[in-house]
């Protein structure tokens, strides 16, 4: 007999997992089948936390050099790479274990196994490689075997099965030619890396293993980095990539990487020059996108509608087109991040508990690259903004980041600005409001979450330029540039 719900979950990252608790603080019954041993999906096992790990572990590094400057003079005796191993792991731990924690204090039910949807809306769940049995989550912290096989009725269905690092084609990933996944779990760093791509996993790998002494050459298909972000900081942030020793061959199409035994890795490529060219080291490191986990057969069988590109379509709620089944995180189109997915989880559980949440506006959301230094961005760029014909009066607005004394300190360099506009005639005031906030800083990845909130909720630039920041700190930054664009600039020209 197939058990009962008000809602199933398939996935437990971090859309699935939001969706749960906030449904279930809804007074929903919830039931979420996750593939793995653990909860948290990619981000939690695979990607952000264990590389954030490993980032901090690495800037230890810098602030040593940087200490030469300031008359700080400390030697690197070794890298206890056991003991990073265990830091990494530990932090992973006790971040999925306290996930685990919150699921079971909600009453959230929670099984281990292969999940597949028919078109009725019944789960069903068959174990996950490797065991026997599906198994559910004990509140002893172990897991019970249930069945070979469960079926699940729910009213409602929530689809966030996540995405896969996408690997090079024609070129399989393998010992020398890894995916993210496979860099994390690596016991040492390399000596040398080839890395294809230019986004976040790239320019976070690239600048942890040049801070731990790897000889990092990255590949980019454009003559700068984020080439889609932001000019002036995608610039910076090139900048200070070349000023920490990685080097940057642009305008780069890979066609495939040579491997075998004591090989390592042979990149071939070809640049605007013409003529393919070489480039051999220990590894190399493909970090081109990620793939849509919607290849399964039940994906068709069950009708759920599925584009060329692997994503599912949704509305703004994250409704599909099969009635009560929805879909969240990186298996919908928009940016891949652990934030964005979380807040969609929100809105997903908060329409099905008859709630009228806003729907997540993707112009919002903000984005993090943990490089060295940081970037971060939300909101529209100056392109963007100028094309967008909702908006008039557009500017654009620079602060010296060299003006900022926390930035002075910190020995490196990079950029800040902010796009303003207002609406047209007819649809405002001519009110000046914030459409879009751009950082390379050391601390941008906080900074960007008070400019999330002077964007999302249209703030005017007046009283926005009014907010008083500590001095001193890197988010005078934001004070600044506001009061410059506001016609009353205090510490710039």
């Amino acid at each position: 007999m197939a058990q009962q719900f008000d809602i199933a979950i398939i996935g437990a990252g971090p859309g699935g997992y939001a969706t749960a608790l906030r449904a279930a603080q809804l007074g929903k019954s919830v039931v979420m089948v996750e593939r793995d041993a653990t909860l948290g999906g990619t981000c939690l096992n695979r990607g952000c936390i264990p590389s954030k790990a490993l980032i901090t572990a690495t800037r230890t590094l810098d602030t040593m050099r940087h200490g030469r400057q300031m008359g700080i003079v400390a030697s690197l005796d070794e890298i206890d790479f056991g003991q990073l191993r265990d830091y990494r792991e530990h932090t992973v731990a006790t971040m999925t274990q306290g996930l685990r924690g919150l699921v079971a204090f909600r009453k959230i039910t929670v099984y281990q196994g292969e999940a597949s949807l028919d078109a009725d809306r019944t789960v069903h769940v068959d174990p996950s490689d490797g065991n026997t049995h599906v198994r559910r989550y004990a509140e002893d912290g172990g897991f019970e075997d249930v069945d070979e096989h469960l079926e699940i009725q729910a009213t409602d269905v929530v689809v966030a099965t996540g995405s896969s690092p996408r690997p090079l084609p024609g070129t399989p990933f393998s010992a020398a030619v890894i995916d993210s996944t496979h860099a994390l779990e690596l016991n040492t760093f390399p000596h040398s890396a080839a890395i294809i791509g230019s986004g976040a996993v790239a320019l976070e790998f690239a600048s942890m293993w040049r801070s731990a002494g790897c000889d990092v050459t990255l590949f980019i298909r454009h003559g700068n980095v984020l080439s889609h972000s932001d000019r002036r900081a995608a610039l910076a942030l090139n900048r200070e990539l070349k000023r920490l020793g990685i080097t940057i061959v642009t305008n780069a199409q890979v066609t495939h990487v040579d491997t075998g035994e004591n090989l390592g890795a042979v990149v071939h490529y070809t640049t605007d020059d013409g003529g393919e060219q070489t480039f051999a080291s220990e590894l190399a490191l493909v970090a081109i996108g990620r793939t849509p986990n919607t290849q399964a057969p039940w994906f068709a069988s069950s009708g759920l509608q599925v584009d060329d590109d692997g994503m599912i379509p949704t509305d703004a709620y994250g409704r599909t087109n099969l009635d009560h089944v929805w879909a969240v995180g990186d298996v919908t189109r928009g940016q891949l991040l652990a934030h964005r997915a979380f807040a969609q989880g929100l809105v997903i559980a908060e329409s099905i508990g008859g709630l009228d949440p806003q729907p997540v506006d993707a112009h919002t959301v903000p984005s993090v690259i943990f490089s060295t230094p940081e970037f971060a961005t939300v909101g529209l760029t100056l392109r963007e903004a100028q094309a967008d014909e909702r908006y008039a009066d557009v500017h654009e607005t620079i602060f010296p980041v060299t003006a900022n004394a926390r930035m002075v300190m910190s020995g490196m360099g990079g950029s800040f600005s902010i796009v303003t506009g207002a609406l047209r005639d007819g649809d405002g005031d001519g009110t000046q409001t914030v459409l879009g906030v751009h950082v390379v800083a050391p601390d941008a990845s906080d900074l960007i979450a008070e400019a999330q909130q002077i964007v999302a909720n249209h703030i005017p630039l007046h009283e926005a330029a009014n907010a008083i920041h500590p001095h001193p700190t890197f988010s005078e930054m934001i004070g600044e540039t506001l009061l410059k664009a506001d016609g009353r600039p205090l510490h710039t020209r």
